[in-house]
């Protein structure tokens, strides 16, 4: 028997493709009466490039990195409610900003959220870009022990950009 899906961690870059890949979080959230959970990952800098600095001043701007991508999130989550008809605050639950690792992050979330499904986009930089750099979604995919949908980037001329 299949799980019912309640609970959908969707992740986002913020970049054109997850944003792409939030339309279909929040129509597969509409047809199983599910919650979405967005997730977005700051990856933590080296410690040489704020190694003068204190402590209570790279805490500051880690907060300041979070708010500000928070209100990007909401901003952009009440457009597509918009424009899909549906209130963004019925259908997200909670919008969390974390440091460090996308992929230990976005599998953590899962976990500490009780998440049923993953959605996230798929760049598809290219066999060489995945060999040599590695790729979240294909980590997520590789490692989640929850099904994964995941959102390929589509023709520029089937989706319209500026509509987001």
């Amino acid at each position: 028997m299949i799980p019912p899906i309640k609970k959908i961690l969707y992740a986002t870059d913020l970049s054109k493709n997850s944003i792409y890949a939030f339309y279909y979080a929040v129509d597969m959230a509409r047809k199983y009466g599910a919650e979405i959970f967005i997730v977005n990952i700051i990856e933590p800098l080296p410690t040489m490039a704020y190694r003068s600095q204190t402590e209570k001043i790279q805490l500051d701007q880690y907060k300041a990195s979070m708010e500000v991508i928070g209100n990007r999130i909401r901003m952009f989550c009440e457009k597509v409610g918009q424009r899909k008809g549906v209130s963004c605050t019925d259908l997200v639950a909670k919008i969390l900003v974390r440091v460090g690792d996308p992929v230990d992050e976005i599998l953590k979330a899962v976990r500490e959220e009780g998440c049923d499904l993953i959605v996230l986009g798929d760049h598809s930089k290219g066999l060489l870009a995945q060999t040599l750099l590695g790729s979240v979604s294909r980590a997520v995919l590789d490692r989640a022990r929850k099904p994964v949908y995941l959102i390929p980037l589509p023709p520029d001329d089937t989706f319209a950009w500026d509509e987001i």
